[in-house]
């Protein structure tokens, strides 16, 4: 399902670059635009990884640099039958984590110095037992070329007035106002793409995330500290990227904590709603049942058998 889901995401961001390039250079800028999308397509399946963990300047650290964070994710990952994924330190006091990759066998996960710092243990667990759900389901291809793409749009939205003005009538169809639209489209294709990202994916990697972990409420109170620490303390390579915004565990962007359209995330009341019932379904679950009552000598009666006659009936 997620390679349907990718294949016609994939689609749908190479026909919006082709409609810009068209914007701004008619036949010959769409035709352009198209063997560069192609190009981008296939970059951004191997290398987007590497270009997002680029952006938010993520240091790759192991047992010697980074030892008691990277036994948690060495344990969850074995916990969760999954591949020792690369892990990475992003050096940047806004508390938050992402995943990205490939597939399992090429994934990394990363988290800020402000998580590691303001977290427990517990709660750190429980944030990149999320981050390992995303790379179990699948989700972390998806997330990385949509980022790379969504950049790539905005870009050639940015372009647009520049290289678009030298067009004369014949290769641009629609002149300024062609550079316009593209101009504003261009803007939005980030927001496009976020939208395209099915939020469901987040509450589905809290709820595995928490199995694997074994805690619903290090999550729920993990999702509480980075959503405070989130609203106080910008993330400068967040917001110089926009597009990868969906990628973490909470938005890193500021002003976008509601639960609506055009949100990246669910709310974080929600989700933390959604893990305090989980939690509840784990207690109960983990309760010892109550003993049968010990067998008794008084005879039985009914209608299958009175008093000491041999019972008869479907019960035999």
């Amino acid at each position: 399902m997620n390679l349907v889901r990718t294949a016609m995401l994939i689609a749908l961001m190479t026909a919006l670059f082709m409609g810009v390039g068209y914007m701004i250079g008619g036949t010959g800028g769409m035709m352009i635009a198209f063997v560069v999308a192609a190009a981008m397509n296939l970059f951004s399946y191997w290398n987007s990884d590497k270009m997002v963990l680029r952006m938010h300047h993520a240091v790759e650290v192991d047992e010697r640099t980074a030892p008691e964070f990277y036994r948690i994710v060495a344990d969850l990952a074995q916990n969760a039958g999954l591949p020792m994924p690369k892990v990475y330190v992003i050096h940047n006091q806004q508390p938050n984590a992402f995943a990205t990759g490939r597939n399992p066998e090429n994934a990394a996960v990363a988290a800020s110095v402000g998580l590691l710092e303001s977290l427990s243990d517990e709660e750190v667990a429980a944030v990149m037992a999320h981050e390992l759900a995303h790379v179990q389901h699948r989700d972390t291809l998806i997330m990385t070329i949509t980022a790379t793409l969504a950049g790539a749009i905005s870009m050639l939205g940015n372009f647009a007035l520049f290289f678009g003005g030298n067009r004369d009538n014949n290769n641009n169809p629609f002149g300024f106002i062609g550079i316009l639209v593209a101009m504003i489209v261009a803007p939005f294709a980030a927001m496009l793409v976020q939208m395209t990202i099915s939020r469901t994916r987040e509450y589905a990697a809290d709820r595995r995330g928490a199995e694997i972990c074994g805690n619903p409420l290090w999550l729920a109170s993990a999702l509480r500290k980075i959503a405070l620490g989130a609203g106080r303390v910008v993330n400068e390579d967040a917001e110089r990227n926009p597009a990868t915004a969906h990628m973490f565990i909470i938005n890193p962007l500021n002003g976008q904590r509601m639960d609506n359209l055009f949100s990246t995330h669910p709310a974080t009341e929600n989700r933390i709603a959604a893990l305090e019932a989980m939690a509840g379904e784990f207690a109960q679950a983990r309760a010892p049942r109550p003993a049968r009552p010990a067998a008794t000598s008084v005879p039985r009666t009914g209608p299958w058998g009175r008093g000491d006659a041999p019972r008869k009936g479907p019960w035999t």
